[in-house]
């Protein structure tokens, strides 16, 4: 009884597994099928935990965003709000130039005005091309300025190819991006602004006497999909862009190109069924993409455009600037993000694997970059403020001036700005926040360059390894303050 009962058993595992294949072949078919019938196809699908590339077909091709572009538009809006320029109550003006955009269209009149909370809903329900407008104006001064201040997030955030005209994607032959340009951006979503990012899984919205419900079809149908953006023109097809998260486990995937909204779910749907369960459910990674805070207020938006309107700004490393306010910028990497952004960047899709528990070797301080040129600036005679050691907290305000930098151990830097009192104050606000955390470190300012191109970078110096750099690194980002170490 025992031995044929046994057969039975592995007769029906092995029944569950032909099946198990058959359908995974059948899947792989017919996500290859669809970029070869369509020649503006674009996708890919990304492990959010490894950074890992699961598939992709022509995802760094150049494509039209259009809807797409309302992601970006929101994470403007999104760090407007967390640097304390707007907040959700704060009203919306509609110009003329607003109020007259083509549907789809909340219809706000010239002269009226919507709080921030309702323009956020109404760009992630109905796509509102006058609020998107309207947004842009709010946040950046003028439309122009705000495609300029978008695209210059784009490069910070390792969208390499991506270009930004406007905030709302209609037609315009000058912006562009890629599949994984906008995976990059999906995730940047919501792993900076986790505190905004359930707008995006928002499935109606009222409106006077409108209810108005989200373009975005898979929520609530294909399991584990809380977002995150749909897009159509003429010209660019049908885009989604999706995120998924169930089981410890999550993706991001984009399909762009797609020739109706119906097959453009239903290549979406093959994705997330076909790879999710391929992602990694080992516990941590994520923040994938480093949250560099280098949008700058509207008067000074301009300073980092060249003569065509194209933002002067290198391909890759931290690009120091002004905060709103005037506070200055934080370079967030630590060294795993940098290392799963290298990943990101890779065109061959790779085999999930299981992550690895071995460290991750920390790159050296990449060379400034100023938002004028674009240019690396080469570190002039390093002037570099150290604070005395002691037993308490060294104070920044009793910050003096040294004529060389240690030679030795780990520092946290935790940002970079053209103004060393600007240095002060993250270096001043880092240790208010961080408590014990910096006890025993040693804050110092380094300037890089000189002139009008001189920098200075806010560190914490004074660990004695890795180790201990990176655990107070990991520290200070759950308070809220993006860092990076680094070998001194």
């Amino acid at each position: 009884m025992h031995k044929v009962l046994g057969s039975y058993n592995f007769a029906a595992a092995f029944r569950r597994f032909v099946v198990a294949a058959v359908a995974v072949i059948v899947a792989t078919v017919a996500v290859s099928s669809v970029a070869q019938a369509n020649p503006k196809y674009a996708g890919i699908v990304i492990d959010v935990k490894t950074g890992k590339v699961l598939y992709s077909e022509n995802a760094d091709s150049l494509r039209y965003p259009a809807s797409l572009t309302k992601m970006m538009t929101l994470y403007m809006v999104f760090e407007a709000l967390e640097a304390g320029r707007i907040t959700l109550n704060s009203k919306v003006p509609f110009s003329a130039n607003a109020a007259k955009e083509p549907p789809s269209k909340l219809g706000v009149g010239t002269g009226r005005s919507i709080t921030v909370e309702q323009a956020i809903l109404s760009l992630v329900t109905r796509s509102a091309n006058d609020v998107a407008t309207a947004l842009a104006e709010f946040v950046g001064g003028s439309e122009q300025r705000f495609a300029q201040m978008m695209t210059a997030k784009a490069r910070s955030l390792g969208m390499t190819k991506t270009t930004y005209r406007n905030a709302h994607g209609l037609p315009n032959t000058a912006q562009m991006t890629t599949a994984r340009d906008q995976a990059r951006l999906s995730i940047a979503l919501r792993q900076h602004f986790p505190q905004y990012y359930g707008y995006f899984s928002t499935r109606s919205f009222r409106f006077g006497k409108q209810t108005i419900g989200n373009h975005n079809r898979l929520l609530g149908q294909v399991r584990g999909v809380d977002g995150i953006k749909t897009g159509y023109t003429r010209a660019a097809g049908y885009n989604l862009a999706t995120s998924a998260e169930a089981d410890g486990r999550s993706i991001v995937a984009v399909v762009l190109g797609a020739t109706s909204g119906a097959r453009r779910n239903a290549q979406m749907t093959s994705l997330v069924k076909r790879y999710f369960p391929a992602a990694s459910s080992t516990r941590g990674g994520g923040n994938l993409i480093a949250k560099n805070n280098t949008s700058v207020a509207p008067s000074q938006a301009t300073a980092a455009i060249s003569g065509d309107g194209v933002p002067s700004l290198p391909q890759n490393g931290p690009m120091p600037g002004v905060r709103y306010a005037g506070v200055a910028q934080a370079y967030a990497a630590s060294p795993a993000q940098n290392a799963a952004s290298a990943a990101l960047e890779t065109m061959r899709p790779v085999a999930p694997a299981a992550t690895s528990g071995s460290a991750v070797p920390v790159p050296q301080p990449a060379p400034a970059y100023m938002p004028d040129s674009g240019a690396a600036v080469a570190p002039a005679a390093a002037t570099q403020s150290v604070a005395a050691a002691s037993a308490t907290p060294p104070d920044v305000d009793s910050v003096t001036t040294a004529s060389t930098t240690p030679s030795a151990g780990w520092v946290v830097q935790i940002g970079t700005s053209p103004d060393k009192e600007l240095a002060m104050d993250l270096l001043r606000n880092a240790q208010d926040k961080g408590g014990n955390v910096l006890r025993s470190a040693t804050p110092f300012t380094v300037a890089y360059g000189a002139g009008a191109k001189q920098i200075y970078r806010a560190r914490f110096g004074g660990f004695d390894d890795q180790k201990d750099a990176v655990n107070a690194c990991n520290a200070l980002k759950k308070r809220g303050i993006g860092c990076w170490a680094a070998a001194q």
